[in-house]
């Protein structure tokens, strides 16, 4: 992705902040905005990293990229809620409209950002969470955490689990294998409840594999959407949202071998 604005630096020292106002044209309030959450990229060398402080002073040779979108830039998402900290590793819960990483453009409204700041450590993504989605999810706080748990998921051994609601009465239970961009797939669900007034089922849904929107895609193809689901399915249209939560998290923890299961309390949904 292209940036809006960049520059190699030549010459003497300069801070950071006064170069993107050169090239930009920008007040430094803005820019000062924009870097705190992480629209401003440096390249020092072969690594590249976000900027942001605005007193950095830039060497010969240091590359700035800004990605500046002011729409993006004022937009708030929901805190998330740190549900377990074991040190290497956090559990949070994370509200629908909080995106599990930033892009180019910011990381303001991302789960890595809010963990990073809240704990004050390093953090690395090992799993994802569709934006639209609520639920639980890992973060890892050490390099060692997060090759060893991001090799539990590659190795379909942490055991995950949702809750949805779908449109339709869906079979009290079921398993779906269509493969998912050409690569195997495997959804397992049982339904809790279905309503016949409003017509949809909740549902409990255990995957396999883990494919891109791979619940989503599942259920819309089958005839079944989740509600309010805004890229998947047909009259599926809900004011609550996406009704999708990552309720369950089951696995051996590598580094300590014991057993966890984290499970975030759901309303109970009566057997049929």
């Amino acid at each position: 992705m292209k940036p809006d604005w960049q520059l190699t630096h030549q010459g003497e020292p300069m801070a950071a902040i006064d170069a993107l106002a050169a090239i930009s044209q920008l007040p430094k309030a803005r820019l000062k905005d924009a870097m705190n959450k992480g629209a401003v990229w440096l390249k020092r060398g072969k690594k590249m990293q976000r900027l942001r402080r605005a007193t950095f002073m830039l060497q010969v040779g240091d590359h700035l990229q800004l990605f500046y979108n002011a729409d993006l830039l004022a937009r708030t998402a929901p805190a998330s809620t740190l549900f377990a900290d074991e040190k290497a590793y956090s559990v949070w819960y994370k509200p629908a409209g909080v995106l599990a990483q930033g892009n180019e453009y910011g990381d303001h409204c991302a789960l890595l950002r809010q963990a990073e700041q809240q704990l004050q450590r390093q953090v690395f993504l090992v799993h994802r969470l569709d934006r639209e989605a609520e639920g639980l999810m890992l973060i890892a706080h050490t390099g060692k955490a997060a090759a060893q748990l991001s090799n539990l998921f590659q190795q379909q051994q942490i055991e995950k689990y949702y809750r949805i609601e779908v449109r339709g009465e869906l079979p009290e239970q079921g398993t779906f294998e269509r493969k998912l961009d050409g690569k195997p797939a495997k959804t397992i669900y049982q339904r809790l409840q279905f309503d016949s007034q409003l017509n949809r089922s909740i549902v409990d849904v255990r995957i396999e594999h883990g494919r891109k929107h791979q619940i989503r895609r599942h259920f819309a193809d089958a005839g079944f959407p989740i509600l309010g689901d805004p890229r998947y399915g047909q009259n599926n249209a809900d004011p609550r949202g996406m009704q999708l939560v990552a309720y369950r998290l089951k696995f051996v923890c590598p580094l300590t071998k014991k057993s966890r299961d984290y499970h975030w309390p759901l309303p109970s949904a009566n057997q049929d």
